[in-house]
């Protein structure tokens, strides 16, 4: 057991060459692709609903209140139940968190990434899987999670590092381009149902701040770690270099 936790770490802290810009660029692609398919969207989608519901749980115990569970629905929609004040900084933080939480999550592993960290940044996806896993409180949210455990762990364990530096550069690049999307679809829906039931009318009732505000907040994170993350993933092609790097 001690001999696989050594491996397990030693894998996990250990640099892995950059892939080429052509890689990163081709893994760019194949996220946008997982991304506005019409036929794949509804599926790939549940990606961004698991981070979007682990950040409200984040969220909610950061900020002192007691997460009581989390449930992953088969239509992409999501619900994070925590107790505590009904008002409040700690209501505001939980509410605010779940739409930027795909976006500053992807601009973290672009982070990671950037220094070579391909591996590491599964086996860490792995361990926030399993935390996220001890609070869902229905079947399907536990199918999601389990599938998305077990596909992260198989890569990390028997993918060769090309394979495994792949799928940590499509994961990330699917989330920075996932969280615009997201905002998109929470504008259009807002337009079509007005039951104020959405994170951006919670936040105008207990803030007294409109929706749109916190819509257009939304919006500007998104779009800034996306930026931000392409200037850390594809430095070349911003700078006007397209010569290939690493291996």
């Amino acid at each position: 057991m001690l001999e696989v936790l050594s491996e397990i770490w030693e894998r996990a802290t250990t640099a892995q060459p950059l892939p080429s810009t052509l890689v990163v660029a081709g893994t760019a692609l194949g996220a946008l692709v997982l991304v506005t398919a019409p036929v794949l969207w509804p599926l790939t989608r549940h990606v961004a609903t698991v981070a979007h519901e682990g950040g409200h749980g984040v969220a909610a115990v950061l900020s002192g209140r007691r997460l009581t569970g989390i449930r992953l629905h088969s239509d992409t929609s999501g619900l994070t139940l925590s107790r505590g004040r009904p008002r409040g900084p700690g209501m505001v933080v939980t509410l605010l968190a779940g739409y930027p939480a795909p976006a500053l999550v992807g601009l973290g592993a672009a982070a990671l990434l950037a220094h070579g960290r391909a591996v590491g940044l599964l086996w860490l996806v792995l361990l926030l899987l399993g935390l996220l896993l001890l609070q869902i409180r229905n079947l399907f949210g536990l199918w999601v999670v389990l599938v998305c455990g077990v596909a992260t762990f198989g890569v990390s364990w028997w993918a060769p590092p090309e394979a495994q530096s792949a799928v940590a550069f499509t994961v990330t690049w699917f989330l920075l381009l996932a969280a615009p999307r997201t905002v998109m679809e929470l504008a259009r829906s807002r337009r079509r149902d007005r039951s104020g039931q959405s994170d951006a009318d919670q936040l105008a009732r207990v803030t007294g701040v409109p929706a749109l505000v916190w819509l257009g907040g939304f919006a500007v994170v998104a779009l800034g770690c996306l930026a931000l993350g392409t200037a850390w993933l594809l430095p070349e092609v911003l700078e006007g270099d397209l010569l290939p790097r690493g291996v």
